[in-house]
């Protein structure tokens, strides 16, 4: 097994001696020090010493490298300022050492339970360099090796077997250019077996192995040889396609654009990416949908998305069908008496109709009438439950409501035995009446799962603003909602007095209606809760930034500069990006000798703010939930971050789940609400200068608002309002029912 996948590897391996222009060299050695090794082995030097025994000097990701391990490395020579020449590595592979030196350092490593230092050399000292041979094919003559019984013999026997296996499967993974990490992944869920499941459909990687995505499963079948036009390459380049509109907020998408843009993705023709959506079809990879379609436009979902909205249409029309079978609950007393007419509508709603949409901009009076709602629900003798998407949202709600609140993912209760909800619907959720805050947050997904968990009778009450920016996920649940003209809808905006005496609310309700905000500055002798910087140049924003995060803001309004202060910015990428700024505001806010580790770029530190990016049934965590770092191990390589919800451990091969978060995107901040807000605004981040992104921005803030930028890119994301269209069809499903 081993000789046949090496062999396999090696030749894989050399195929393209080219990158980026730059031809390939190649080495082979003996690993003899490792000098330097990043906490992931994304950046390894190590002394090698090649086959003519000369010694160099290797730099690059060598993730699992061994001193005394023999290693093949591809890459180019370099000169460094302060070190010198050295190799930079490109790929490598690791082979087995042929010196007894090598055998006997490589031994004891640890790498095989039961042979430790002492034990190596024992063997090593018997059997030379045969010892890999004896240890692979005659492991019955280690008898011959002093203090070595049938048990022990035994124990190795298995461990080394155990080992062997997956020291083939690396070396034929790594040799098609998967990294140590990838190549653990695959061993744990396939075993033995991952280096044929490659062979087989190097494309199943990009769905069933987390980390793995097309684009990497692409460039492993064309070191294999797969041809651009294989119908499975162009079945999987479907599917990516599809994954890839799903992150833009499409359930689906028309077919003729789909098809332009998965030929342009597969570098094929149009005509090739049709017999790719074919196959995708037949392998249950996608839908093709015409139904009700307006002059034969058809549309294509991934086979998931279109079962998640076809459930999820059914689940609303349930409700809708029973919408007129209202309870008798006799609205009044002081409270209800001074609400106005719309937010009395609201109430009334609530009970009249099994489904009904209460929504608004900041300061109408949301959280009145919610009170209100559960106020008469409860003298009704009705069992209340009360749901967010987020939990600060969830907490936010709890405050406002005077009872629990939870969010959408602890309502429904995750099962990590089953890998599902304990609530469905086959186990509703036992309450009367259902209230869900921050509705425009639902993708169509956890919608799916929430309306399915609806028992017949009860009431739900869907708050939210629809003018925010749509839920990350696919969907646009609460617009198509709207939209279908089969929900009660209440639309609140009069602003109140206490609301009136706010900068933040006035200037975001000016924002929404297309105006510009009042941008006038603050007396220095008043504290107010709104403030425009007017500034153009990137460094300088992120110059300013800093120091009104690190000192000014702390010191004029007493709070903590890691607690409380949330940067928001348009995009991740440039100057005034989240992802440069959270590594300057981490070097200034969090400084100090703390324990740390790095993984790839970045780095995290005990006291940092992070952020959940994925969903993480089994832990409890949910995109978008934010916490602190409060514990790093390195000699375990875990670390603890502390959430609302309480304490989650991870290891640190899973860090590519959080991101530092003193700045996030406006898009990941949906459902939060922060007592100050920064937010950077400039011509930089123009293709994402939209009307309901700088207004959701600016509604998340709570006591402070900030905007730092310039007037012409304030201008142009007030005057965008065209949001992108997401392509759903529940507004059909739901209208046809």
């Amino acid at each position: 097994m081993g000789s046949n996948l090496f062999s396999e590897a090696q030749q894989a391996s050399s195929a393209g001696d080219e990158t980026g222009g730059v031809v390939e060299q190649h080495l082979r050695g003996e690993v003899l020090r490792i000098r330097f090794a990043s906490d992931d082995g994304s950046h390894v030097v190590l002394t090698l010493s090649d086959e003519s025994y000369r010694e160099h000097t290797l730099v690059g990701p060598m993730t699992g490298t061994l001193e005394g391990q023999d290693i093949e490395a591809w890459g180019y020579w370099e000169t460094h300022k302060q070190h010198g020449r050295q190799f930079r590595v490109t790929r490598f592979r690791p082979v087995l050492p042929r010196t007894e030196d090598g055998i006997r350092r490589y031994l004891a490593s640890g790498i095989v339970p039961g042979i430790g230092p002492k034990m190596a050399e024992r063997i090593v000292e018997r059997f030379g360099t045969e010892t890999i041979d004896v240890l692979d094919n005659y492991s019955a003559r280690l008898k011959d090796v002093p203090g070595v019984g049938k048990k022990r013999i035994e124990q190795i026997r298995e461990a080394w077997k155990s080992f062997s296996e997956q020291r083939d499967v690396f070396v034929y993974l790594q040799g098609i250019g998967l990294g140590a990490s990838h190549c653990a992944r695959l061993f744990r869920k396939y075993g033995a077996g991952a280096a044929d499941m490659v062979r087989r459909n190097p494309y199943r990687l990009a769905s069933e192995v987390h980390g793995i995505g097309f684009t990497t499963a692409d460039r492993i079948a064309g070191q294999l040889g797969i041809d651009k036009k294989n119908p499975q390459r162009l079945a999987a380049g479907i599917a990516f396609t599809l994954e890839r509109l799903a992150d833009r907020g499409h359930c689906c998408f028309p077919i003729n654009p789909l098809l332009a843009e998965a030929a342009r993705l597969l570098e094929v023709e149009v005509d090739d990416a049709g017999v790719g959506l074919q196959h995708a079809v037949m392998d249950g990879l996608a839908v093709r949908d015409a139904e009700g379609c307006p002059s034969g436009e058809e549309f294509v979902y991934r086979r998931e998305m279109y079962e998640v909205e076809t459930e999820l249409a059914e689940c609303l029309q349930f409700l809708l069908r029973t919408s007129q079978e209202g309870v008798a609950v006799t609205c009044g007393g002081t409270g209800f008496e001074q609400l106005d007419d719309a937010q009395q509508y609201a109430v009334r709603a609530a009970f009249d109709a099994r489904l009904s949409i209460i929504t608004g901009g900041p300061g109408v009076g949301k959280t009145t009438v919610v009170a209100q709602i559960v106020e008469h629900a409860r003298r009704a003798g009705m069992f209340v439950e009360l749901a967010a998407p987020t939990g600060r949202a969830a907490k936010r709600l709890t405050e406002t409501s005077g009872i629990p609140a939870k969010t959408v993912h602890r309502l429904l209760q995750w099962d990590a035995p089953s890998g599902s909800f304990v609530h469905g619907r086959d186990k509703p959720i036992r309450c009367d009446m259902l209230v869900v805050d921050e509705v425009s947050m639902l993708d169509a997904m956890l919608a799916n799962c929430l309306f399915a968990a609806v028992a017949p009778g009860t009431h739900v009450v869907l708050v939210g603003d629809r003018d925010q920016l749509p839920s990350v996920g696919p969907g646009a649940v609460l617009h198509d909602l709207i939209a279908s003209e089969r929900v009660p809808v209440t639309h609140l905006t009069r602003i109140y007095r206490q609301a009136e005496g706010s900068r933040i609310v006035r200037n975001a309700h000016m924002v929404n209606a297309g105006k510009m905000p009042d941008l006038r500055p603050v007396p220095r002798d008043v504290l107010g809760d709104f403030y425009w910087i007017e500034q153009d140049d990137p460094e300088r924003v992120a110059g300013i930034i800093e120091r009104m995060v690190a000192e000014r803001i702390p010191a004029r309004f007493g709070v903590d500069p890691v607690r409380d202060i949330q940067i928001l910015a348009p995009m991740n990428k440039g100057t005034c990006g989240a992802i440069s700024l959270n590594n300057m505001l981490q070097a200034t806010v969090n400084a100090g000798d703390k324990p740390e580790f790095q993984v790839g770029e970045r780095r995290y530190r005990v006291g940092d703010r992070v952020m959940q990016i994925v969903n993480n049934y089994d832990k409890g965590v949910f995109n978008g939930d934010l916490g602190r770092v409060v514990h790093i191990d390195r000699d375990e390589k875990t670390f603890r971050i502390e959430f609302d919800d309480g304490l989650v451990d991870y290891e640190w091969a899973d860090s590519d789940q959080v991101r530092l978060a003193y700045a996030v995107t406006v898009h990941k901040s949906q459902g939060c609400e922060f007592p100050v807000v920064v937010m950077p605004l400039l011509t930089q981040h123009y293709v994402m200068l939209q009307r309901n992104l700088l207004y959701t921005g600016m509604t998340r803030a709570k006591r402070l608002l900030v905007l730092v930028g310039s007037r012409r890119a304030l201008s142009i994301a007030i005057h965008n309002d065209r949001p992108t269209l997401r392509h759903t069809r529940l507004v059909h499903r739901l209208r046809e029912s």
